[in-house]
């Protein structure tokens, strides 16, 4: 758009977002306000992207929104001190996950024996199909 800064589609475009999540997230206090060009366009910088990336990421692993703000918060203002409660919460999160794997394989487990169990075609693409990863 400019030399001063990004406008929202290609940011949105580089982070792999649509422009209207990148609004949604703007409001949400998850991506500072931008710059604005004379005619009122949005500029951002390039780390909006790089923000826009690790909200995505975090909510890959699991993490919601009002979780992720409060992790982009805290390292806002860390400045090289330790985050309060941040391992905690990561560890919360881990066993959030652990408990996810574990209901997931038992569920596979049974899917499996469910598949085993019923007719149908014997023979390797019967066994790719119920193979799978674990």
């Amino acid at each position: 758009m400019s030399a001063g800064g990004l406008g929202s589609g290609q940011v949105a475009e580089a982070a792999g977002v649509n422009v209207q999540t990148l609004r949604y997230y703007e409001r949400r206090g998850l991506l500072p306000e931008p710059q604005r060009s004379l005619g009122g366009h949005r500029l951002y910088g390039g780390e909006a992207v790089t923000v826009l990336r690790v909200i995505k990421a975090a909510q890959r692993l699991g993490f919601t929104l009002d979780e992720v703000a409060e992790l982009l918060e805290a390292g806002r203002h860390r400045h090289g001190r330790p985050v309060p409660r941040l391992q905690e919460r990561a560890a919360a999160k881990l066993a959030e996950v652990d408990a996810k794997i574990a209901d997931l394989t038992t569920i596979r487990t049974a899917l499996v024996a469910a598949v085993e169990a019923g007719g149908g075609p014997a023979g390797p693409e019967r066994a790719a199909r119920v193979s799978g990863p674990p």
